[in-house]
């Protein structure tokens, strides 16, 4: 029985090393095993770590874990995604691989389908902010943005003349925009896609430039938008983003 001191994350990886057999993990089985899957020795040699290191993180000792360390766990135990993400959870880090578009291909085509029943303006944006879907009520009210898929949100705010007078307070606006760009790319900016991304921007655009090495860190909010369209006058709108859970990468702004 599972004892009621072990801590959350030592009972999971614990449990999840029994629950392994050595044919599962490629090893030999050897002479016959008094305890029930793996032996810690075996995870610990899986994982590149000491079996010590081990048996201090199923005691809970997690004050020097790595994310590292744990991505070479989730590997050993041969754990899924969402165990993954799980045992990152319970070490109180971040897990480094984000869930791509490409692990769920058919999120991008459920999300457009689901456009067109929304009545009030919706888009959909993908990891580099980039117009992945869009209803119609979306398409005329972002009359100069939303033309064609893959059109950057960012290249419209920042370079893109119209936008400085579509925005409200377009100074205030691109502030924040770059700010919760920040921390929506989180450990991204190693990747190549993203570095060209933001390499592209800061050469073309002084004001990106600068409010990016300002290094400021803000999550994306809802709240009040302004907007002066050049048909329909100054309108004013309630912003709501929302990210699928099984395809995070994607963002679903809707405009009340």
């Amino acid at each position: 029985m599972e004892s009621t001191a072990a801590s959350p994350l030592g009972a999971f990886l614990r449990t999840h090393r029994e629950r392994l057999t050595p044919q599962q993990a490629s090893l030999p089985a050897g002479a016959r095993r008094r305890a029930k899957g793996l032996r810690r020795e075996e995870v610990a040699q899986l994982a590149g770590i000491s079996p010590t290191w081990l048996t201090w993180l199923e005691q809970g000792r997690t004050e020097s874990v790595s994310a590292h360390t744990l991505s070479n766990l989730a590997a050993a135990l041969q754990l899924s995604g969402a165990e993954t993400d799980y045992l990152f959870d319970l070490a109180g880090l971040k897990n480094p691989k984000d869930k791509r578009a490409e692990d769920n291909p058919q999120a991008r085509e459920i999300l457009a389908q689901m456009l067109p029943h929304i009545a009030i303006p919706a888009y959909v944006l993908d990891r580099h902010w980039r117009a992945a879907a869009w209803n119609h009520a979306a398409a005329e009210l972002f009359c100069d943005w939303l033309g064609q898929p893959g059109a950057s949100q960012l290249d419209f705010i920042f370079l893109t003349p119209e936008a400085r007078t579509f925005i409200d307070n377009w100074p205030e606006r691109a502030r924040r925009i770059v700010a919760e760009l920040r921390a929506d790319l989180g450990q991204q900016l190693d990747d190549a896609e993203t570095a060209e991304m933001l390499e592209r921007l800061r050469r073309d655009s002084e004001e990106f430039d600068r409010l990016w090495r300002q290094q400021d860190v803000l999550e994306r909010e809802g709240g009040e938008r302004a907007f002066h369209h050049p048909a329909l006058g100054l309108l004013h709108k309630r912003q709501i983003t929302l990210r699928p859970a099984n395809a995070p990468e994607f963002k679903l702004v809707m405009l009340l």
